[in-house]
């Protein structure tokens, strides 16, 4: 019987196990960054946090917050326009590979926030006045990311989005790309 139980033991620890990637109902916190155009690099950015929950065939929930700061000059100065979004959405696994080790993942997203001109100042420095407003804007938004797992826990993304908002004086057509780590647990 002794034969027979270490024969098991000895068969079950020479199998190569792999862990699971994408489970059904496991929890994520994104982290990404990125630009929002390429002309002004150190000046228009977004930073977003979001929680994932993953559903089945590896798609997954959206939650996030998000913090978007673009800035245009006027004359010598330079007027800031910052963006508090939140967004609810959900993102679809298009392909990967058998592992799961690289995905590429398109999603769709719905968008609600505050917008904010000048940080509400409509009077400049040189007396001009700004015929934008801040407010609340809404809007849809997309996404397509290359996903890539450093380990069974973290992974590393590349993300390019689009965002459609509703609401503002400003550009309603918002690109952007970015970069982002995702912590399973």
């Amino acid at each position: 019987m002794k034969k027979y139980i270490i024969f098991l033991v000895l068969a079950i620890m020479s199998l190569k196990l792999h862990a699971q990637r994408m489970v059904y109902k496991q929890k994520s916190l994104e982290i990404n960054t990125g630009l929002l155009n390429t002309d002004r690099v150190g000046k228009n950015f977004y930073v977003n946090l979001s929680l994932n929950s993953f559903a089945k065939h590896g798609n997954y929930w959206i939650w996030g917050l998000e913090y978007q700061r673009k800035t245009v000059d006027y004359k010598n100065w330079e007027i800031p326009l910052e963006d508090f979004i939140g967004e609810v959405g959900y993102s679809v696994k298009l392909l990967s590979d058998s592992r799961k080790f690289i995905t590429l993942n398109g999603g769709v997203t719905g968008v609600v926030g505050y917008e904010s001109v000048n940080r509400g100042d409509s009077l400049l420095l040189d007396g001009g006045l700004l015929k934008s407003n801040n407010g609340f804007v809404f809007g849809t938004g997309g996404r397509l990311s290359v996903e890539t797992y450093l380990t069974d826990r973290i992974v590393f993304m590349l993300q390019g989005r689009i965002r459609m908002l509703w609401g503002t004086d400003l550009e309603r057509f918002r690109p952007s790309t970015g970069i982002g780590l995702r912590f399973n647990f």
